[in-house]
This record gives structure tokens, sequence and C-alpha cells, in this order.
């Protein structure tokens, strides 16, 4: 196995190493987690078999020929059990038949030995860059399905200005942001100016509303879940955290969080690991944390229904948005904005709000906010 490989910056990959060669197997021990993947090497199909029955794998690269078993064993048990993971065939023996058999298999791609470095990171490079476009794909989707109804950030107002300028000072850093706001006031459009106006702003946005996620799904949601972790997890299941990755999570309403739960995200931000659902490995990924609530989170911590570490962890950077009834001088543009984007325009006319109607809407006290 040649030695050279590029040292340059990766999106962490769980991969297993399966070779019965211990020469090989050891280098491997080493050279995946320099490359800046998280490695699970075994030298045998039953070890690695089972290693892939307890973790999920974003990557396995797996020997043919071993004694006491086949490489195929390893490659049909991963099809079955987590046919997320990008297999990649690498045998000394291999031939045309063995090659053309892993790709009818679904094998990501097929290695013949001597294999060196530079060829095993060239195509765990390629599998990162995949798994990120699904995930992307992923965001994306949630993204247009939130799309509709959405209020973009309007207002020129005294709170709205000092809104806009702690966006433009906290955009620029990679720090957690804390939102606080009554429901409706925008708090989920706050934060994703901060994402845009970041150097994140080409990754996933993903918003969750953690209030509405039922509790005892919260951590198969955020972390994911490996199959057979709990009654119903059928398959493998890729949790927000992930999705996200590169990008900016949304954490909405976290203020409903469990303790167990909050210990959880916690651990996320001192780590930045996270564990899936009935996985003994963990994962990193490179993700920045916007929270928002409705709820007083100063108080929670005073009853004990909220960490006080947490409460500070996430509160490097804290934003208030003013309920509507705060900022009456608003209510003009937002009305405009919204009957435009009801008529599917750009913009309209002024005029096209009397001033008695203005009056009205300024009179009223808005319960609800912008929603």
């Amino acid at each position: 196995m040649e030695w050279s490989v590029s040292t340059r910056k990766r999106t962490s990959l769980r991969v297993l190493f399966v070779d019965d060669e211990s020469s090989i197997a050891e280098l491997m021990r080493d050279e995946l987690p320099r490359m800046g993947h998280l490695a699970t090497i075994c030298q045998s199909p039953g070890s690695a078999i089972e290693a892939a029955g307890k973790n999920v794998f974003d990557a396995a690269i797996v020997d043919l020929r071993m004694p006491g078993g086949s490489g195929w064993d390893v490659i049909d048990f991963l099809r079955e059990h987590s046919p997320e993971t990008a297999c990649v065939i690498s045998t000394g023996h291999g031939d045309r038949d063995a090659a053309i058999r892993a790709i009818r298999m679904g094998a990501y791609d097929f290695l013949p030995k001597p294999v060196s470095l530079f060829e095993i990171s060239n195509v765990l490079d390629r599998i990162a860059e995949k798994k990120a476009l699904q995930n992307r794909a992923i965001a994306l989707e949630t993204r247009l399905q939130r799309a509709e109804g959405r209020s973009d950030l309007v207002g020129s107002s005294a709170p709205m200005q000092r809104v806009q300028k702690l966006i433009d000072r906290i955009a620029p850093t990679d720090s957690a942001v804390l939102i606080l706001g009554e429901t409706g006031t925008g708090k989920e459009m706050v934060a994703r100016r901060i994402h845009d106006q970041s150097d994140r702003r080409n990754e996933p946005f993903v918003a969750v509303n953690c209030g509405a996620i039922p509790e005892n799904l919260v951590e198969s949601e955020l972390f994911g879940h490996r199959r057979g972790a709990f009654t119903g997890a059928d398959s493998n299941r890729t949790g927000l955290f992930e999705v996200a990755n590169g990008g900016t999570l949304f954490l909405d309403e976290f203020g409903e969080l469990d303790r167990a739960m909050q210990v959880k995200l916690l651990r996320f931000l001192e780590s930045g690991e996270i564990r899936r659902v009935g996985d003994n490995e963990p994962a990193h990924v490179d993700v920045r944390i916007v929270c928002a609530t409705n709820r007083e989170l100063q108080q929670m911590v005073q009853r004990g229904q909220f960490r006080e570490d947490l409460y500070f962890r996430i509160n490097t950077f804290e934003i208030y948005l003013p309920p509507l009834r705060e900022r009456l001088e608003d209510i003009p543009s937002l009305a405009l904005h919204l009957i435009a984007r009801h008529l599917k325009r750009d913009s309209v006319p002024e005029t096209i709000l009397p001033p008695e109607t203005i009056r009205l809407l300024q009179a009223h006290s808005w319960p609800g906010n912008i929603r």
C-alpha cells in the first residue's frame, strides 16, 4: 500500500474497514483518522458483521477473501441492514467478474489491490460529497415545505433596526445564538437572516419546532437512529444534526426539550459530536446552533426546569424580538408587504392603504403578532 495522501480538511465519515492483513489493518487504524474519519477496523467477516449490527457506517471498505468467511457476507449484511452505507470492494484476487458482481450488488466502487492511500482518500471524499449533496437535498425539501406562509423580516422601526444591527454583528461569528420573543414575532426569519449573512450561507439551513415533536421521538428526529433501535425503527434514519452538517440548525421552541435532551444538546455544544439512537459510535458534525423560545428561560433555570450550564452555553448572543404592538410604525410596511405577496407582486403602491385603514390596523393589539 502506497503512503501518499493529502491532508486537506474533509467531511468526517464513519468508516468500517475490513481486511485480514494485520499490517494493512494497523496502517488504516492510523491513516483513516488522519484523513478526518472515524474508523472501525475489523480483520474478519464475523467481527465486521458484528460491528455493523451495532453501529451505522457511512462507508465500508471490504476485502473480499479472508480466512473464515467472505467479504461478500459483509456486503450482503450491509445491503440488508444498512442500505445507505456506501460499500467499496477491495481485493488482491479481484477480476472482471468480481468487479461486475460488486457493481450489480450495489457497491459504490471497486479498488483492486494494491490500493494506495490516495485512492482510499479519493473514494471517501467522493462518498462524503455525495452524502453532503443528499443532506442538502433533504434540507432544501424541508425549506420549500416551510416556505409557504412565511413572512420576511420587514420593518424600519427603532426596535427592528437594533435587531438588524445585532444580526450584522452576530452572523459572521460561529457562536450559538438565542432568539427570544412571543409567538409569531418572526424568530425563524431572524435565524434564517443570520444564516444567510454567514459564511455558511451555501450550506443547509434546517429548522425544527421542538415543541411539535412527540417527546419519545425528539432524540431520533434530531440525532437519527439505527435500524432496530426501538419498536418501529425499521430502517436507519439520518437525524437533523447530520442533515444540517456544514450549515445551521434552528431549534425553535427549544425550551420544550426535557432534561435528558438538554444534556445531549449540551454534550454536542461541548464536543461537536452526536450519537444516533442505538449506535455505539459518535459522529462529528459541523453545525451552528440557533435556538428560539417564547418562554422565560431564566425563570425556568431558577425553578430547576432548565439546565443553567446549557442556558449559558446557548446564550453566547441574545436577540430579543419585540411584539408587533411595540413597533406599530412597522404595520404599514408589513401590510403592504403581505398584500404584495398575496398578489404575487414585487410591490404595491402605498396609496392602496387609506390612512383610516392604517389607523385601524395600528389600533389593534395583534396578539398573534405577524403570524
